[in-house]
């Protein structure tokens, strides 16, 4: 019997239970996939730890990429053996089988592993949203991105600088400066020891950012609104520091703007999911922006991944192993 991860309650990493499930055959419109990787993001966190609510009991994880084994009545756009990834609802990624409805599943490309369709195509496809859709950045833009290093960063690190933009990020160690300068950010700020906002008045000579990307939230919030410049625009998509606290209207000085935006809605049609899965694909397959794989666990240790992802061990991207 195949196994996956369960939770019954809120809470930390322990919360997380490894057991047999009873997949069962794809219903209409299902497909039965085999994982052959499961991608790690920060959202499972929030997931686990209610900030996102959920049902219980559970399962956990929005991201994997495997092969279809098996399709119910009705599905027409894959068949049995296609390489398939996916990064959406229904959660229950972390499991060896599942099934999961066809119109969510996106091709894989023959250039690109399973390790690699799980570990980019969420945090891939929300680079893509971000730069492309909540902020269309242009050539010669200079913007903020927190949390350089880790797996969104690193990806919308090379993505900016392929599209002529100027990278600030903001990392929290040197080794981590290191990595996201490898990857195309222009400055590098560790916020451990320097303030970040004197950093960007700097480099700005005073003019602020258009666009700051945080997704550090309680930590950042506030000086991330004062690197903007009139008119900028905050794009609050994370709380990786905790969620931000209620603010006053009259914060956002300088006819600001915030949003908080989310992957879902961008890609709930068909479409939509279909086209901003291939840009990201066309953009790796070029080669202008690689993703690597820092982190492997075996899915049954999916408890220490969490406990390293919370502690800021990891960087760039990490998957589980079925």
């Amino acid at each position: 019997m195949p196994k996956a991860i369960r939770v019954y309650k809120a809470g930390g990493p322990e919360v997380m239970q490894w057991e047999d499930v009873d997949v069962g055959a794809p219903g209409p419109g299902e497909v039965c996939v085999r994982h052959h990787a499961v991608g790690l993001n920060y959202m499972d966190v929030y997931q686990r730890t209610a900030l996102y609510p959920m049902t219980y009991p559970s399962g956990l994880g929005m991201e994997a990429a495997g092969v279809v084994e098996a399709v119910g009545p009705g599905v027409v756009n894959v068949k049995p053996g296609d390489r398939v990834a996916y990064a959406n609802p229904p959660i229950g990624a972390y499991s060896e089988v599942r099934n999961m409805p066809a119109h969510r599943l996106v091709n894989l490309p023959e250039g690109i592993s399973f390790e690699q369709g799980a570990a980019m195509l969420l945090q891939g496809m929300t680079v893509r949203y971000l730069i492309m859709q909540t902020f269309a950045v242009k050539a010669g833009d200079t913007v903020l991105l927190h949390a350089a290093a880790g797996g969104v960063g690193l990806i919308a690190c090379q993505w900016l600088c392929a599209l002529g933009v100027t990278v600030i990020g903001t990392v929290g160690s040197d080794e981590k400066a290191t990595l996201a300068s490898a990857h195309g950010c222009h400055y590098t700020v560790n916020y451990n020891r320097e303030n970040f906002v004197e950093r960007v008045k700097e480099i700005t000579k005073g003019a602020g950012v258009p666009v700051v990307y945080d997704s550090v939230g309680k930590d950042t919030f506030k000086g991330s609104l004062d690197c903007l410049r009139t008119f900028g625009m905050m794009v609050s998509f994370g709380n990786s520091s905790g969620p931000v606290p209620p603010f006053e209207l009259t914060a956002l000085k300088g006819s600001l703007f915030i949003t908080r935006p989310s992957l879902i809605p961008y890609t709930a049609k068909r479409e939509d999911l279909v086209a901003t899965a291939q840009d990201l694909f066309e953009v790796v397959l070029a080669g202008k922006v690689k993703v690597e794989v820092n982190q492997r666990y075996p899915l049954r240790d999916t408890v220490q991944a969490h406990r390293d992802l919370e502690a800021r061990k990891t960087t760039g991207s990490t998957v589980l192993i079925p």
